[in-house]
């Protein structure tokens, strides 16, 4: 009988692995935990963000503005280092706001979606000057009646609920009954209203779908979305000035996934646009991105507390897991449980091998990081990095569940 292959993680090569450990912003694992004076934690490459986005600016149209999506990572230092490097940012709350305008960017630069903005939210991001991803008409009637308030005139774009789907997407965003956005047939009705507001219109965001590692698949949505865009521009009361496309770029996680082909996703929007700016002079068109410019430039460690094994099988236990990471154990949006990439980070390729599953401290069966991996030999003290791990880390996991100690955030490696 032929054993079958088990599918492999994408290759990672983010990290360099220097004397058997990983190496994160110029510091080998051991030393930067040191440096950190905890386990856990979260590291991020400063060096791998100003990569990915520089090649991103290399593969795509140098039209296309790109904006960073906070929500990935609101770490405030790695904010203010993505602020240096794109066109714009894009919050989802008033806490994500304030985080923004202190990178001192220009608020013109910051626009705030999200479907259940509060009036003090409102009213804030009135204030500032930002652009308002408006999500429903009764929510631009609220932002009008603030900026009478406030004797502001209010900067606002409509979100779109599309009347297609982001295929193959990790988590679909539009099409169909959405909490986001203004449905794509109702919305030249709100734009009759905008027009009789006191509001300064900016133009669109359109946004389907989100992971997503198929070219031909952003393609598509790309084409519609454009195709969108053109027609509901006929029943705005002014000429589009920016049309935000969203993103949905995803990134490799489990075994088996093959890495998007960003050369190809920038082919296809070199060859659409010349028609697009045609139709739409003046127009700015943003990609706005997340999870595809922070996730690949993080890792989570812990560290090993102890060793065990139960009826055959070898339990890795840590003083992290859930509480830090949900997405790696399974909880965050994943059907069947896979693992993400995790490797023993001081001993990452060298010496002996063995199947084992690491667990956290938690009183769960839930606290899983590695379920039955193949990963070095380890014990007690030895730190366990779990790669992929720089968007919806720490900020998307439930922290004070079973009071256990917070993780530490650090960005690491040197400006330039």
């Amino acid at each position: 009988m032929t054993t079958p292959v088990r599918p492999q993680h994408a290759p990672l090569e983010q990290f360099p692995i220097v004397n058997d450990c990983l190496v994160v912003g110029g510091v080998p694992l051991p030393r930067l935990a040191a440096q950190v004076g905890q386990t856990p934690f979260y590291a991020y490459d400063r060096g791998a963000l100003t990569r990915r986005v520089q090649a991103l600016r290399t593969a795509l149209p140098p039209e296309i503005a790109l904006h960073y999506a906070m929500k990935a990572n609101p770490m405030p230092a790695v904010v203010q280092h993505m602020a240096d490097l794109v066109d714009g940012l894009d919050v989802a709350s008033g806490g994500e706001l304030r985080v923004a305008l202190d990178t001192g960017i220009d608020p013109q630069h910051i626009s705030f979606a999200g479907p259940g903005k509060s009036a003090a939210d409102l009213a804030s991001a009135v204030a500032a000057g930002i652009v308002l991803n408006v999500e429903s008409a009764g929510e631009l009637e609220r932002v009008a009646a603030i900026g009478k308030t406030l004797h502001v005139r209010p900067q606002v774009a409509l979100r779109i609920n599309p009347d297609f789907e982001l295929k193959s997407s990790g988590m679909k965003m539009g099409g169909g009954p959405k909490q986001f956005g203004i449905d794509a047939e109702i919305a030249p009705d709100v734009l009759a209203r905008l027009a009789q507001l006191d509001v300064d219109f900016h133009g669109f965001h359109i946004f389907s779908g989100s992971q997503n590692l198929k070219a031909a698949a952003l393609r598509e949505a790309h084409e519609k979305t454009f195709a969108l865009a053109l027609r509901l521009a006929a029943h705005a009361p002014a000429p589009l000035r920016t049309l935000n496309i969203g993103g949905g770029f995803g990134i490799p996680y489990f075994p088996g996934e093959e890495r998007l082909d960003i050369q190809q996703v920038g082919d296809g929007l070199r060859a659409m646009l010349p028609d697009v700016l045609r139709a739409l002079p003046g127009v700015q068109i943003v990609i706005e991105l997340g999870r595809y410019l922070v996730g690949e430039a993080g890792v989570y460690v812990s560290r090993i507390i102890e060793r065990k094994e139960s009826r055959g099988r070898t339990y890795l236990v840590t003083d992290g897991g859930l509480h830090h990471h949900l997405s790696a154990s399974g909880n965050f949006g994943q059907v069947i449980r896979k693992n993400y990439p995790v490797v023993i980070g001081n001993r990452v390729q060298q010496g002996p091998r063995e199947t084992a599953t690491v667990v956290g401290p938690l009183c769960t069966p839930l606290d899983l990081l590695a379920d039955q991996m193949e990963l070095a030999q380890a014990g007690p003290g030895d730190l366990v990095a779990v790669l992929q791990s720089g968007a919806y880390g720490l900020s998307a996991s439930p922290g004070a569940f079973l009071s256990h100690p917070a993780a530490a955030e650090v960005l690491v490696g040197r400006r330039g």
